[in-house]
């Protein structure tokens, strides 16, 4: 059993993976940031918790951190506000980094996109090109940090059931579902064969535990 925090507890990936880790019996706390959303994480079997991580220092957010086993960032600013997209997916999430390894809490993981790096070609005249370089500069310090550290870059998001299997070869972006990508999540955790991996993925045919372990 694992004591896991997620950050961005009541987005749809997070709620499915909530429920996820409580029914294999891990203790899960997840950060919201409106207590209106507590009801819905508590229905996961998830405890709600609320701080705002985008107020949070690093030193705030350590606390926040400190004694759980694992932490899994799946915040975002939802795009449209360029600052505010800096502040939640790049500086709150690098303060999170910080942070757990200033806590002691070594595994890491992030949910990111499939597109997410530094030279990922976003024109800079598009309304999507602040969230790519959001996201590709908080990866970059992930990687750079000492954290055991996992990088998921799902394909575009669907509201589908989920299939149990994926294509995690990442050759070029598709489409998966959000259920599949929190079992990604979840079989990351228990994989320690992921850390220090980016794993970028789509719909599939390959289980995905079985894809985890093949992905390069």
């Amino acid at each position: 059993m694992a004591k896991v925090l997620i950050i961005g507890g009541h987005g749809r990936v997070a709620l499915q993976l909530e429920r996820i880790l409580t029914e294999r019996d891990d203790e899960v706390d997840a950060v919201i940031r409106n207590a209106d959303h507590a009801d819905d994480v508590a229905e996961t079997g998830a405890n709600p918790v609320v701080a705002d991580v985008e107020e949070l220092d690093v030193d705030g957010l350590a606390e926040l951190i400190s004694g759980h086993d694992a932490v899994v960032w799946s915040a975002g600013a939802g795009g449209g506000n360029p600052v505010r997209t800096r502040a939640v997916d790049h500086d709150a999430a690098v303060r999170s980094m910080d942070a757990a390894e200033r806590a002691g809490v070594r595994r890491y993981v992030m949910v990111s996109y499939f597109g997410s790096r530094t030279d990922h070609r976003v024109p800079a005249d598009s309304a999507f090109r602040h969230y790519a370089d959001a996201k590709a500069d908080a990866d970059e310090h992930l990687r750079a940090s000492n954290l055991d550290a996992t990088i998921l870059g799902p394909s575009t998001l669907t509201d589908g059931p989920g299939t149990g299997s994926i294509d995690a070869t990442g050759e070029s972006s598709s489409d998966v579902d959000r259920a599949d990508v929190a079992a990604v999540v979840a079989a990351a955790l228990a994989d320690d064969g992921t850390i220090g991996r980016t794993i970028r993925f789509n719909r599939g045919g390959t289980p995905i535990a079985e894809a985890l372990r093949a992905a390069s």
